[in-house]
């Protein structure tokens, strides 16, 4: 058992980091501050992005970064920045691009590659980024070196390894926020729920929403794996206060869809469309990173075969990740059903 360190609570740690970026964001607006102010904002409404699911912070960030590279471009923490909020669009060659220009101006290599192992796992590229991650932890074995290896092996569904380097990374925690810790059971829970280990995975994402109660993922994780044990009114009660508060549809195809398994029904539809609306918008402004949780909804609760298997396939161009091609190996599989019961009922 690993001895629990007070921090902050996630509520507190929730308001105080918006504080920061109220106090900071119009200094910023104004021209009246430093470039390392203003990749400090970018940072921290990522990270409110990150706990509230808010694709609208995402975004904000992102035009920062535009503009700070516009207006410091021999900066080298300007491109950095930048190339942080490429990655969260799963732009990963522009983001690389971005890394590459950074290190030439200034960037120290062990931030560079940092961010560089972080776009190789995104894009499946595992080996490479494996080998930039135990470097990191050899030259210095520190709670976000090795967190990131959590994180890396859970993806992999190495478990034995990722619950050693958990328990490594948790013991070198000195800090007061909850958001890494969070962030870290959370990785645990996905690597649990990936392998059917329900009961883990529940523990795990409960662990992180404990740790920081808004956290958006954490509850949305959390309400899957709760509707998989059979517990639908709760997983339908957390979902609809997710659905009605972030802006990402995630929630309202998920709820769409468990409000929907006993038949078609007026709440069901009401979800459905308001997550095709929101999935198609986003598909026209961010394709790369929404691609797969669209394909997902559109061959779930949105029953859209040919859309779905149009944006797994867009997916799978994006990132190699075993993720990705059962995505596409479902959504063949499903539009191949599909004809094989039409062809069936034209012959009848």
């Amino acid at each position: 058992m690993i001895a629990e360190r007070p921090f902050t609570h996630g509520a507190i740690a929730l308001l105080n980091l918006g504080a920061q970026i109220e106090a900071l964001e119009p200094q910023v607006r104004l021209g009246r501050s430093t470039i390392e102010t203003r990749v400090g904002v970018i940072e921290l409404i990522s990270l409110r992005g990150l706990i509230l699911g808010r694709i609208a912070d995402y975004e904000r960030a992102e035009e920062l970064a535009d503009q700070l590279v516009h207006d410091a471009p021999d900066d080298a923490s300007a491109f950095l920045a930048r190339a942080r909020a490429r990655g969260v669009f799963h732009r990963f060659h522009d983001a690389l691009i971005d890394l590459d220009h950074a290190e030439r101006l200034s960037l120290d290599s062990e931030t560079a590659n940092s961010e560089r192992a972080a776009i190789f796992q995104a894009l499946g590229r595992y080996d490479e980024a494996l080998a930039l991650r135990e470097e990191a932890v050899r030259r210095r074995a520190t709670f976000e070196s090795l967190a990131a290896l959590v994180g890396l092996h859970a993806e992999r569904g190495e478990i034995v390894a990722a619950e050693k380097r958990y328990a490594e990374s948790r013991s070198r925690y000195r800090g007061v926020s909850p958001f890494p810790l969070a962030l870290l059971d959370f990785q645990m829970g996905r690597m649990w729920m990936d392998n059917d280990q329900l009961d883990q995975a529940r523990s795990s994402f409960d662990a992180a929403r404990r740790r920081v109660p808004a956290y958006a993922q954490a509850q949305g994780h959390l309400a899957e794996v709760d509707a998989q044990l059979g517990e639908i009114d709760s997983a339908v009660a957390s979902l609809q206060k997710l659905a009605e508060s972030a802006d990402d549809p995630d929630y309202a195809a998920q709820l769409a869809r468990l409000l929907g398994q006993a038949g078609p029904n007026s709440k069901s539809r009401f979800w459905r469309g308001l997550a095709a609306a929101r999935y198609d918008d986003l598909i026209e402004s961010h394709p790369e990173a929404f691609a797969d949780h669209a394909a997902e909804f559109w061959l779930d609760a949105g029953a859209d075969l040919d859309k779905a298997l149009r944006l797994a396939r867009m997916n799978l161009d994006v990132r190699d990740t075993p993720r990705a091609r059962s995505l596409l190996a479902r959504a063949v599989a499903a539009n191949t059903a599909d004809l094989q019961h039409e062809s069936h009922k034209e012959n009848l």
